[in-house]
Parts: structure tokens; sequence; C-alpha cells
């Protein structure tokens, strides 16, 4: 199935979202535009920025289903390597076995195989990333080895509270990586998952401290991508995240136009 995403401009921010994109935003949709006209038609590429608990799982699997595109998730890629044992995969072990980050240039490589082995005409959803602007060149430039670029970028967001609150009651399949929140969107019995039967746990990195210090690294080293992403031809639009997980979604098919 080929991708859905339509052609809408439509500013969908909601009451909350922070308004300093707007004055830029047209200017990013005339550059789309002129690229288009250019180049034809083109499978959208789409990137879901936005602080930790902010929903880009959730929304971002939801959108890629909707649309027929592939949804991208770094972390779900590394624990796929790792666990079928590819090359790659043992690679990135070694890294976090060893306490240590796993290189750009890895995860890189991980997003080029997912890339090279979509059809022609299958849409790309990306969840958080890239996270730094190094690693925006490098996937730019591994875009355009497969005839692709990226089209929009989704800014979801919502308040330090609002993020602190969720974070609290999320829980992570140990095995698949789902993610649930016992608050909203709970697993269908309590502690397991409901696409693998794996245990939910909290993750170490979701007490308030550790978010706290994640939303400061988040907008030290994410928040410049949009900036970055202004001086391309990449459509930004802002979707206010702190509202139920429909209008959101209401939202974002306004956005994407799905």
């Amino acid at each position: 199935m080929g991708s859905q995403f339509g052609e809408t401009g439509v500013d969908v921010a909601g009451p909350g979202a922070r308004p300093a994109l707007h004055g830029s935003k047209a200017r990013a949709s005339a550059r789309l535009s002129s690229c288009r006209r250019e180049r034809g038609p083109a499978v959208v590429v789409v990137i879901l920025l936005g602080p930790p608990g902010v929903g880009k799982g959730t929304q971002g699997a939801w959108l890629a289903e909707r649309a027929g595109a592939r949804y991208v998730a770094t972390g779900d890629l590394l624990r796929a390597a790792c666990r079928e044992g590819t090359e790659l995969g043992r690679r990135a072990q070694g890294y976090m076995d060893r306490g240590e980050l796993v290189p750009d240039g890895l995860i890189i490589e991980l997003v080029r195989q997912v890339l090279s082995g979509l059809s022609p005409d299958t849409g790309v959803v990306f969840d958080g990333f890239p996270r730094t602007v190094p690693q925006a060149d490098m996937l730019a430039s591994v875009l355009g080895d497969v005839d692709r670029q990226v089209d929009r970028v989704i800014v979801l967001e919502a308040d330090d509270e609002v993020l602190l609150r969720r974070m609290a009651g999320r829980r992570s399949c140990r095995d698949c990586g789902a993610v649930y929140n016992i608050h909203f969107n709970a697993p269908r019995k309590a502690g397991a998952c409901d696409r693998c039967g794996g245990e939910l746990a909290r993750r170490r990195d979701d007490d308030p401290a550790t978010v706290r210090r994640r939303l400061k690294v988040y907008r030290k080293d994410t928040m410049p991508l949009i900036q970055f992403y202004l001086g391309t031809s990449a459509r930004l639009e802002q979707v206010a995240a702190d509202r139920p997980v429909d209008k959101v979604r209401d939202a974002l098919q306004e956005v994407t136009g799905t």
C-alpha cells in the first residue's frame, strides 16, 4: 500500500502550542511546493519531534499504519538487530555491554538498511530521529542515496508537568519495546504486552528527576533541529499534544491529509 499523505498546509497547532514556528512555516511550505514542482511527485518522509513522553511512539505508529508508511524508531531497530544477532546488532551490543552510547554511524547504517529495502511507493515516519543536527545531516545523505528527502517535520508539544505525569505511568515491554500507560492506553492484561505477551516494566529513566534531565537534553540537542529544517524544503508543523490521544490524532490527520 502506497503512502496516503496529502498536501494540506492547515495549521492545527491547537491551544498551548508555541507560536515561534509560524512565521517561518509559510516559507518552508513555499520551498516544499517549489521543490515538488521541480522533482514531481515524491513519497513523503515525515519526522516526528518532541520531548520525552509527548507521545511520538503512540502517534507515530498510528500515523504510519494509517498512511501505509513504514514506522521507523531507532530503538526498535537496535533491539531487533541485537535480538537477531546481525552484524550491526553484534556491534551495537558490544557498545551497550560496555555502557557506551551506540555511535551515530552505526544507527544510520541500520536506518539505511531499512530505507534500502522499502518499495518506491512506501512513505516513512521517523519517531524521534534524528535527535541532533549531525544526525540530521547523515540522514539527509542516506535519504538522498535512495532518492528521498524529509518532507514534513511535525513537532509535538506539551508542558513539562504534563510530561512528568504521563511518564510516571509509562510501562514498556521488555521484549518488543511496545509502550503503554497505566492511566491511558493501558494493556488489556495488567503487566503484559498486548503485542507479544512480554513483561511490562517501568524504565529507570522515567523517574521524575531523570525526566527533567532528559527534557534539558532534548532542548539542548534536539530543538536546534527546528532551525535546521527551517533551512530546508521540509514543511514544519506544530501540534499541541497535551490533549487526549484522539484529539492529537485529529490534528495529525489535518496536518498530513491522511
